[in-house]
């Protein structure tokens, strides 16, 4: 297994010196030369395995034996040895059509955890092994910044930058970076919302030279390990169900800004899992809503909702799917990709309209319908979702019944992380006590204008350089 560039002008690498690069240095985004495929007879015999051990089987598939199995094994166990559930991932029914698939029983309560709990440890195994220095630099809409910091927190050989929107993320988002005092983090608040952030992130990582000199190393979706570490989900859900209910194949509701977590489960599906529909749910901020479902993909407008996480407007691992919907030609995405830089906007064809809603559909959900799913299924179930898990359930009540199998819808985040929605309805919960304990705790963080420059400056004087 060789791993290239979305651009096509990055040498086959392999999978530790993949990991390292995160973006591809022409710009573009890491995929495998091919996808491997586990036949229906290799996942029938997966059924009843834990999550780790579906996890150890997805990963030997991409990892070419450079980490060895003992090690690998351990890494996976280490990673999830945290969780609060003894699946990692419980499956619980709601009804015979719905089961919500909970992501958020790791250290920071959000799905981000799933990937970057192992990615954390993954640095930390390499800096050992080859003695590399590890400078992390990410930017978060508010879960991953959390869950990448609580992965390699003091952390001997690794640094952390984290870069988050001022004001655009939830109080306990905040808190949970913020509150960190390891010297190895640092939290810059960015005067602007996530897309700034975002695009700061990735200038910097395309500076080749700077990244090269002060060892930058992603942790966003931008780094595949984040991407396959979140596929393999898709396998444990379907495993998880009985046998008789999967049996035709199951439909997934995936709450997505940054269109990592369904390029996810597109991945898991191109690998083998009989996934029928696999819906994507956003906010009022719709790009990818009308990008599936009128071929326009462009930013309009930035809009606060009750699902900050969710507040993109340029979605990350579009690229990703583009490479694949465009036959792998990687000239062709350049020349799209530099168009959309240039101009704005990608308009597709209404032929290549079609295509694409035979990959996916798409819904998008309103504020004020956010809060009545929360409602709703509060008072019919007694089970309590957060604003983003409350968007795929919405998803889901608007794409079912049209086709075959049942429904999983993931549920990314405990809803103490969202407390201030879920007060507009008058619901008082329980916050678990490590959330709790947050708000008595001081806080850390660098204001910065929203600039590559003001941030590059910082960086320089945190980050160690030296091997």
């Amino acid at each position: 297994m060789k791993y290239i560039s979305t651009r096509g002008k990055v040498a086959p690498i392999g999978f530790i010196d993949m990991f390292l690069m995160g973006l591809g240095e022409d710009g573009g985004l890491i995929v495998p030369e091919a996808i491997p495929t586990v036949s229906a007879e290799q996942l029938k015999a997966w059924s009843g395995l834990s999550f780790q051990e579906v996890m150890f089987n997805v990963f030997s598939l991409y990892t070419n034996g450079e980490i060895p199995d003992d090690d690998l094994r351990k890494l996976i166990a280490d990673s999830y040895a945290g969780f609060t559930s003894p699946d990692v991932l419980p499956l619980t029914k709601l009804s015979d059509e719905l089961s919500v698939m909970e992501l958020f029983h790791g250290p920071t309560f959000a799905f981000k955890d799933v990937a970057l709990q192992f990615m954390g440890n993954l640095y930390a195994y390499v800096a050992q092994k080859r003695g590399e220095v590890i400078n992390i630099l990410g930017a978060t809409s508010g879960d991953t910044g959390a869950s990448a910091i609580s992965s390699v927190r003091g952390k001997e050989g690794i640094q952390i930058c984290i870069l988050h929107p001022d004001g655009k993320v939830s109080r306990v988002q905040e808190l949970q970076m913020t509150t960190v005092q390891d010297d190895n983090v640092l939290n810059l608040s960015v005067n602007g919302n996530f897309d700034d952030c975002q695009r700061i992130i990735k200038d910097l990582f395309a500076d080749v030279k700077f990244k090269a000199k002060y060892h930058l190393r992603a942790i966003n979706s931008i780094n595949f390990v984040r991407i396959l570490a979140q596929a393999v989900y898709y396998f444990y859900a379907y495993l998880k169900l009985p046998e008789a209910v999967r049996a035709g194949g199951i439909n997934v509701s995936v709450p997505t800004g940054n269109f990592g977590n369904i390029f996810s489960g597109y991945l898991a599906k191109k690998m083998g899992v009989p996934i029928n529909q696999l819906v994507l749910a956003t906010n009022e901020n719709n790009i990818l809503e009308r990008f599936i479902r009128e071929g326009m993909y462009k930013p309009e407008g930035f809009k606060s909702t009750h699902s900050p996480s969710m507040d993109i407007q340029i979605a990350s691992n579009f690229e990703r799917y583009l490479y694949y919907f465009l036959g792998e030609d990687s000239a062709e995405v350049t020349a799209r990709m530099n168009r959309f830089k240039a101009e704005g906007q990608l308009a597709f064809t209404a032929e290549e309209v079609e295509r694409i809603q035979r990959d996916l559909s798409a819904y998008s959900v309103s504020n004020e319908e956010c809060l009545e799913t929360i409602r709703g299924y509060e008072e019919k179930y007694g089970y309590l979702l957060d604003p983003h898990s409350a968007c795929g359930v919405a998803a889901y009540e608007r794409a079912g019944g049209k086709g075959e199998g049942v429904f999983v819808s993931l549920a990314t985040a405990h809803p103490a992380k969202f407390d201030e929605a879920i007060k507009l309805l008058d619901i008082e919960q329980k916050f678990p006590e490590r959330i709790s304990e947050l708000f008595d705790k001081p806080q850390r963080q660098v204001s910065v204008d929203n600039s590559e420059e003001a941030v590059a400056a910082l960086l320089v004087d945190f980050y160690r350089v030296d091997n």
